[in-house]
């Protein structure tokens, strides 16, 4: 059936801002799916509050509304404009939410808006624990026993006919959230109370713990006539009893026996099936007894687009959210084509040969004190993915990605020795449970006492004991005598040359040059949907060690982007954004874009975006590897946040060009040493600071200083380990806390300026001159990260005197740093004095806020500023906005109950939304100001 000709137009409803349980993986998806409607002509109004999105962007809708996420907005919207259809699929449990509201209010029926790519009775049944759990009776499909309780006294009746292990599932919650497993009646009680009160409509569902079952996950779409493919199978590396959202994750299904493969997905199909007849994409969730394959389980299903989604597109090549979108509107699966082959339709099923990890990222670091146990409540931040020819090959990298400081799964001489401790962390899983494993089987704990206590499939411990194993033989040699095979199987296996190093005690450059010498080098494979069967043209990538090349070079002028690697806080899709932008602003420039980086969730990912991905850690030995195959003219390091900014030293050491601003300038930035002594030549007021190496030099500093100091770690993002403190004794303790997880930092100290007001400002500089994007207040008061801060833009209150302080410190300081390119300045303000507090000549997380508010690319013009493509004065700047815009921080502190939730130096928001505003008399502004017990003058 062709498309439906009556939907001229349509409404995607977003995810709102970042929280732990729906990330960025809806950014991409609603980015995806607008691009694919507007292929067809239709007309896209998309609604979402968060800024930091590309999604929010021109680029990607006809019409955007930077609006809260709720009835009145929704009304506002269909006022203005004729929308003949909704898409909510693409937003998440946020955007599913409003829609069924929206639904129930009678507004869809109202303004004649029908609702494509779901069904809501669909929704009902999926989110409803005792509909699903009825309907998967309904349909054969095996569920655990159990039922729903809209009270307390109901919940326990339950709990007494089924009895203990059980598990708690709210109704209607994201990321697992108000979910527990309770072993006993003492526990029961406060999990049971927790769960009703998460839940939105004040129900539960109280049934049988299946804790230690196999988990798996079944990616499918389904067009109107019902024809169902099943994009991808993926296990869970760990068992029933982490969320999914938590667990280590591979594709295709590993330990999976193919009759019972095909009898899940028999299941799945009659479970998208049974519960509506909607076109578009579904997530199907099973659990597995790992002692009788007979006995399978429907744990739940999702119809629509999910965080697995994303993973399976980018495992595949398959765009899901864009063939889902098409589907929405008319499309069956034949009549699309596969943009991978170019030949083959929509409705081939993906084949692939090669292995996919995605590993959780966490910033338990972010919340002192919380309980780090991993469980159905989801805490992890981001994710990384590695792609490799074998399941060691990717799970290597995708441990490479993570930036925690490893070099892979071991090797690196970090490894936990207590026998105890390895012990409880088996037993009670939290996000160092890979590396344990590997430190247990190394301490030679029995391999039954791990598979007992972890439940863990004995295949995937059978391959990290292989690792093992290699790392043993090549300790029995030095570099001069390893054998080339022996080097080869390590490299085969994902080892990264600092892991070899590290095991034969020698340099990375020296394993570098032996396996170039012995030919042991990267090739670059085509991720291609279908096993080579047919030739794949899209030009995605993955690095192995093979043979044949598939990465053909052009010789066309080339620039690398790096991206941002996985999501954390402190560092978030706002520099995907910016990434986004640099690729597309290159393009415009004539330049061949080759895009690095490694989240499954990112919309810089999509293999569309840039003219070659890498799908890679950015990792130095692998982005080494691609500027070697690739010769670009030079790597934009400054629009992926920290994580593209640490490798900049690299590059200027072997002499690869870094385009924008220099190594030099970034690195003086850091070294506040270097860059206070430029501020005191530049006569602009700084507080007064000192650097420490050790603790008594940090001792020696405060007295000349003075107490209160901010005391932090350079090169890091986010206010990581960053802390006011007031007396000697916690000085002395937070800078040996900071050595012990940085142990090469040095150690910043600065005289705090109590009371003062904060403000930052972000320009575009080329060497000679500056034009300031955006100067924005904070609400706040110094002290509290600019993160977890509401910002004003413009200032509301600063003053004529102050603001052309801030104008004139703004441009001495970017053209003394010779920046070329963004460069990010933060101030304290007291007494109408301004200090700086630090200057960043890189895209920062404001960026975007101002791009949204002010709706001008500014990425783009900066990003050929950095090319030379253009200057400064080149570009028409016109700016409008009426009234303020204000940012946002929206905080994640449901997963961590028992957390400080206190604000102060070190950034603990996941994400932002976007508020606009006419005037400071609005009721909006004046209800943070009443909260934060602060007043407004005038």
């Amino acid at each position: 059936m062709p498309r439906d000709r009556s939907i001229r137009s349509v409404l995607i409803i977003g995810s709102g801002p970042i929280i732990i349980g729906q990330a960025c993986e809806f950014d991409y998806s609603g980015s995806q799916a607008a691009r694919s409607l507007r292929e067809e002509g239709i007309e896209v109004v998309l609604i979402n509050s968060n800024p930091a999105t590309i999604m929010t962007d021109k680029v990607t809708a006809d019409h955007v509304y930077l609006k809260p996420l709720t009835k009145k907005s929704i009304r506002e919207i269909l006022e203005k404009h004729h929308i003949d259809a909704v898409l909510p699929t693409m937003g998440g449990q946020t955007a599913l939410n409003l829609c069924i509201e929206c639904d129930k209010a009678g507004i869809w029926q109202h303004y004649g808006v029908k609702i494509i790519g779901v069904d809501i009775k669909a929704i009902e049944t999926t989110e409803d624990r005792e509909k699903f759990r009825l309907k998967m009776l309904e349909l054969g499909v095996g569920v655990c026993k159990g039922g729903t309780a809209t009270s307390f006294l109901q919940g326990k009746e339950i709990a007494q006919e089924i009895g203990f292990p059980l598990v708690i599932r709210p109704s209607y919650t994201l990321g697992g959230t108000g979910g527990a497993f309770v072993n006993s009646p003492d526990e029961f009680d406060e999990a049971l109370n927790r769960g009703l009160h998460a839940s939105p409509i004040h129900e539960v569902l109280v049934e049988q713990s299946i804790m230690g079952w196999k988990e798996y996950e079944l990616e499918l779409l389904r067009d109107s006539l019902g024809n169902v493919i099943i994009i991808c199978s993926i296990e869970n590396f760990d068992p029933m009893g982490i969320h999914t959202g938590d667990s280590i994750t591979v594709a295709p299904a590993m330990t999976l026996p193919d009759t019972v493969y095909q009898h899940m997905r028999n299941l799945a199909i009659k479970m998208m099936n049974g519960i509506g007849k909607f076109a578009g994409g579904c997530n199907v969730q099973f659990s597995l007894n790992p002692d009788n394959d007979e006995e399978i389980i429907g744990i739940e299903i999702n119809p629509r687009v999910s965080r697995s989604s994303a993973l399976a597109s980018k495992a595949t090549g398959y765009p899901i959210a864009k063939i889902a979108a098409k589907l929405a509107i008319g499309y069956n699966l034949d009549e699309l084509t596969n943009a991978i082959t170019g030949t083959t339709t929509a409705y081939f099923e993906p084949a692939i040969d090669y292995v996919i990890v995605k590993v959780p990222r966490w910033n338990f670091d972010k919340f002192h004190g919380t309980d780090r146990r991993l469980g159905l409540q989801m805490k992890s931040v981001g994710e990384a993915m590695g792609i490799g020819r074998n399941f060691q090959e990717a799970l290597q990298k995708a441990l490479q990605s993570l930036e925690i400081r490893r070099n892979g799964i071991g090797a690196d001489g970090k490894s936990l020795t207590k026998q105890d401790e390895l012990l409880y962390s088996l037993e009670n899983p939290s996000w160092n449970r890979i590396f344990h494993i590997y430190d247990a089987m190394k301490l030679g704990i029995a391999m039954k006492t791990i598979q007992k206590l972890t439940k863990i499939d004995r295949w995937f411990l059978k391959q990290i004991e292989e690792l093992i194993e290699v790392e043993k033989k090549i300790a029995t040699f030095t570099i001069e005598s390893l054998p080339t095979d022996l080097l080869r199987s390590a490299k085969e296996k994902g080892f990264a040359d600092r892991q070899i190093a590290h095991i034969l005690n020698c340099l990375e450059s020296e394993v570098y040059k032996k396996r170039k010498d012995a030919g042991i080098k990267r090739v670059y494979k085509l991720v291609d949907t279908c096993a080579a069967e047919f030739e794949a043209k899209t030009p995605y990538y993955y690095s192995t060690f093979d043979k044949e090349n598939e990465s053909i070079v052009s010789n066309r002028k080339k620039i690398i982007v790096l991206g941002s690697g996985p999501n954390r806080i402190g560092q978030g899709i706002e520099f995907d954004y910016s990434c986004v932008h640099g690729v597309l602003a290159a393009k415009e420039a004539g330049y061949e874009t080759i895009m690095v980086n490694c989240n499954p969730e990112t919309v810089s990912t999509d293999f569309d975006i840039a003219d070659k991905l890498y799908f890679e850690p950015v990792f130095w030995e692998h982005l080494f590897d691609i500027i070697e195959h690739e010769k670009p003219e030079g790597v934009i390091v400054q629009l992926g946040g920290q994580t593209a900014l640490k490798l900049a030293e690299k590059l200027h050491k072997y002499g690869i060009k870094i385009i924008g601003t220099s190594f030099d300038a970034l690195d003086l930035a850091e070294d506040r040493g270097r860059f206070s002594s430029l501020l005191k030549d530049l006569g602009i007021p700084y507080p007064e600071f000192g650097v420490a190496k050790n603790a008594d030099e940090a001792l020696e500093v405060c007295k000349t200083i003075g107490f209160p100091l901010l005391v932090r770690p350079s090169y890091v993002l986010g206010g990581q380990s960053m802390k006011i403190v007031i007396n000697e004794q916690e000085l002395e303790h937070h800078i040996l806390d900071i050595w012990k997880h940085l142990p090469d930092n040095k150690v910043l100290l600065d005289h705090f300026l109590d009371g003062a007001i904060e403000a930052e400002a972000d320009a575009i500089c080329d060497g000679e001159d500056v034009y300031i994007i955006g100067i924005m207040q904070h609400i706040e008061p110094a002290g509290i990260h600019s993160g977890d801060s509401y910002a004003v833009l413009p200032p509301y209150n600063l003053g004529d005197f102050v603001i052309k302080q801030i104008e004139h410190y703004t441009q001495k300081i970017a053209v003394a740093l010779q920046t070329v390119g963004l460069i990010n300045i933060q101030f304290a303000i007291k007494n109408d004095k301004v200090y700086i507090i630090e200057a960043n000549p890189r895209a920062s997380r404001t960026v975007p806020f101002i791009c949204k508010a002010y709706d001008e690319p500014y990425v783009n013009y900066a990003t050929k500023v950095m090319l030379g493509d253009k200057k400064v004065k080149d570009f028409t700047f016109n700016p409008t906005r009426k009234g303020y815009a204000i940012k946002e921080p929206v905080f994640s502190f449901h997963k961590f109950p028992d957390v400080n939730k206190e604000l102060g130096p070190e950034m603990k928001s996941t994400g932002e939304a976007i508020y606009f505003i006419d005037d400071l008399m609005d009721d909006y502004f004046l209800k943070i100001y009443s909260e934060r017990n602060l007043y407004l003058s005038r």
